[in-house]
């Protein structure tokens, strides 16, 4: 009869021991987008963005600016012009205009594609970084503050960005 008490009394003791072993779940929390703001791959991906998006907007001014010219060299001789040739005039200045406006369109989409090519690596490289602080801290989740969707942050939640930041090599 002692034996199984012990036996009992030892098993309650593991088991409890296993209880106080275990983890509550640990939590943690970041801004992705302060971080992503402090990163130097960002100000870089940045300048070239602006460099293509002038580089557009400067042959969109090139175009315009031909237009213009085109439309004031008509607007001046019309009254001038033989019906034939005010027609053609026209018609060349509406495929001008719908020339501008498809660039317009198509310079737009151009941007859109190069800022997520350009930042890709960026918001790549800051998951990475969490991911990798997170795992190193035992947590269980990370919650991004940014997106403003966390109602209630408690002290037990761990701040990752000071230590994605250290893990980047950003002060």
């Amino acid at each position: 009869m002692k034996s199984v008490l012990k036996i009992c009394v030892l098993g309650i003791l593991l088991f409890s021991a296993s209880f106080a072993n275990a983890q509550a779940p640990k939590f943690g929390h970041i801004d992705l987008q302060a971080l992503i703001q402090v990163m130097p791959e960002r100000a870089t991906a940045e300048k070239q963005f602006t460099a293509y998006q002038k580089e557009l907007e400067d042959a969109l001014a090139i175009m315009q600016k031909e237009f213009q010219t085109k439309y004031m060299e008509y607007a001046t001789k019309r009254d001038s012009l033989s019906e034939t040739v005010r027609k053609m005039k026209e018609e060349d200045l509406n495929a001008m205009n719908e020339r501008i406006q498809t660039y317009q369109s198509s310079a737009s989409q151009q941007l859109q594609t190069k800022q997520g090519d350009l930042l890709k690596p960026v918001f790549e490289k800051a998951d990475k970084a969490v991911k990798e602080v997170g795992a190193e801290k035992g947590l269980i989740y990370v919650f991004d503050m940014s997106s403003r969707v966390i109602l209630y942050n408690s002290k037990e939640s761990l701040d990752l960005l000071p230590l994605a930041k250290a893990k980047l090599g950003i002060q």
